[in-house]
This record gives structure tokens, C-alpha cells and sequence, in this order.
């Protein structure tokens, strides 16, 4: 039988639980510990953290930064859930799932451990977790899954700058996860269809980097605009040699290219007219079936001011 049953609330000294080596958050800002500070002082610890007995001692569950506060405030004891010891899986599964439901940790948080759990399932039921077994273990969606797989496939240096930003207060944070994860996304699409990339990604990365650094690429979503050229080659006919000129003026140091400027510059105006021809399309469509059906006298004034003005346009367009 195991040391303790589920879910008993006790009081305990803090200085008798231990961290969990496996708490996949790394990043704790100074600006939230002291207020969580302020407010333990003030009320006391109003959620009880989650621990498992570990032979004399016990060890964290869940609630790191109110057991870190109680240790500083020198707090006699702190409320406390004491769970049947886990699993080295379930240890971590916990974990993920308490959070998942409570808060949103940083992505780089979650991936950290992301690879651990893939290998504790492995051996637990004989194969790899897919996108979907691991969705359903962890509590995660697909999409955040596919997030962390692009911070984990990320150089070890560029980790290591991001995990810095993220010890600052985010009002302060520039280079953001969402900065990477777009990023990361966009130079796969690249790399896809122009596999030479692939041999200076790093430098590419350095470069992008900068240049959101100055303002160049003014914001993270620009990252979407460098997929759409790299892709307007098969879906639109764009010249390769236009968009490869496109992506050069970005990916070199010596620019002063941003990400807008290239798109603009490329494939904006085919992507806009293929976006209209759409929408023509789908207004035909309509317009048949108002007449087919004899409902034109019950199209509005409005509608039909807005058809003479077309008129206009097309007899223009179209006159040669």
C-alpha cells in the first residue's frame, strides 16, 4: 500500500518539502514572485499546493512559487494536498494537466519536457506517442504540441537567448516565443520549396533576428508574408527567380529590406487579384441565382448602386 491516500489536506513545514526535479517550468520573474509575495503576507496561502510523501520528506506536485514565498516569509507551515507518490510519467503528466486547466505556462516551458514524457510513454506502452496520444496525456492541444516542436528544433544558442528574454517581465520581453515560433514556422515553408536555404539557415536566422531587433520586420505575424513568397512559385506562377531575389534582399545583413517591403515588392498584388477573382466568382454565383429564382426586384437600393458602381469599373477595365 502506498504511504499516504489521495488527496489528504495537511499542514506542513515548508522546509519539509523538496522541489520536483522534474517541474518542467523554468522561468520564474522576479515582478510575480514579489507580488505573490505581497499577497501571501497579507492572506496567507489561499490555494494549497500538491506534494507526494518521498521517504522523511515530501516533494512538489504543483505549487513551486507559493511553496518558494512561505520558505522566504518564513511561514511555520503551509496547506498542502498529499497524493499517492506517481509515477515518473504520471509525475510529469500531472504537472502539465494542473496547469493546463489553471494558467498557460511559456511554450519553451513546455517543451522542455516535452521529449522526457514522449520517452516515459515509450517505455510504458511500447511505442511513441503520435501528436494525438500526446495531446490526450498532456492536456494540450495539437497546435500548442507543433509550437513547442519548433522552440525543441531550434539551434541550442537561440534557446538559450529566448529562455534569457523570458526571465524578463513580459512588457519587456522582445524577442518573444511567438517571435521563434513564427520564425521557425515561415523558414520551413522556405526551406521546403527552396531546399538551399537549408545550408545558412543560422545565418538567416541571425539576420531575421536583427532586423526585428531595429524595427526592419515591425512584427511577428511579417513572418507569414516570407511563407507567402516562398509559396507564391506553385499557387500563383510567380518567376522562382523573382521570389528567391524577394527572399535574398531579406536574408542579407547588408539590407535594409524588411519582410513588407519584399512582399509588397512581389507577390502582394497577384495574392490581392487572386483574392478578388474569388470573390467575383462567388458574387456570379449569387447574382445567377437571384436571377434564376426572379428575385431581382427585392435586391435594395443599396445593392444595386453598389452593382452600377462595378459596372463602371469593369466597362473600364474591360474597354480594350
Amino acid at each position: 500500500m502506498p504511504e499516504e491516500t489521495s488527496q489528504k489536506l495537511r499542514d506542513i513545514p515548508p522546509e519539509d518539502i523538496l522541489r520536483n526535479e522534474e517541474n518542467p517550468r523554468l522561468v520564474f520573474r522576479q515582478e510575480e514572485m514579489d507580488s505573490l509575495m505581497v499577497s501571501i503576507a497579507r492572506n496567507g496561502v489561499q490555494v494549497p499546493i500538491t506534494v507526494f510523501k518521498d521517504g522523511k520528506s515530501y516533494r512538489l506536485i504543483d505549487g513551486e512559487r507559493r511553496w518558494t514565498c512561505a520558505h522566504k516569509l518564513n511561514l511555520k507551515t503551509i496547506p498542502a494536498l498529499v497524493q499517492d507518490k506517481p509515477s515518473e510519467l504520471q509525475n510529469l503528466l500531472l504537472m502539465y494537466n494542473i496547469h493546463a486547466l489553471r494558467e498557460q505556462w511559456d511554450y519553451f516551458t513546455i517543451a522542455s519536457k516535452i521529449r522526457r514524457i514522449s520517452q516515459l510513454f515509450a517505455k510504458e506502452h511500447g511505442h511513441s506517442p503520435n501528436e494525438e496520444e500526446l495531446s490526450e496525456a498532456t492536456g494540450l492541444s495539437r497546435g500548442q504540441i507543433r509550437r513547442c516542436q519548433l522552440l525543441l528544433d531550434l539551434p541550442e544558442r537561440f534557446k538559450k537567448m529566448l529562455l534569457k528574454e523570458l526571465e524578463l517581465p513580459k512588457a519587456q520581453q522582445k524577442l518573444s516565443e511567438d517571435l521563434f515560433i513564427e520564425m521557425e514556422r515561415s523558414l520551413k515553408t522556405v526551406v521546403n520549396r527552396f531546399p538551399p536555404y537549408g545550408k545558412r539557415l543560422d545565418r538567416i536566422r541571425d539576420v531575421l533576428v536583427a532586423k526585428f531587433k531595429d524595427d526592419t520586420i515591425p512584427a511577428v505575424t511579417d513572418f507569414r508574408q516570407l511563407s507567402k513568397i516562398a509559396t507564391a512559385v506553385k499557387r500563383l506562377g510567380i518567376p522562382e527567380t523573382r521570389a528567391r531575389k524577394a527572399l535574398d534582399r531579406v536574408f542579407r545583413p547588408e539590407t535594409t529590406d524588411g519582410i513588407r517591403d519584399a512582399y509588397s515588392q512581389t507577390v502582394e498584388f497577384a495574392y490581392d487579384e487572386r483574392k478578388a477573382a474569388q470573390q467575383v466568382a462567388r458574387l456570379n454565383v449569387y447574382l445567377e441565382e437571384i436571377i434564376e429564382e426572379g428575385k431581382a426586384d427585392k435586391l435594395d437600393r443599396e445593392f444595386l448602386d453598389q452593382l452600377r458602381q462595378l459596372q463602371q469599373h469593369l466597362r473600364k477595365l474591360l474597354k480594350g
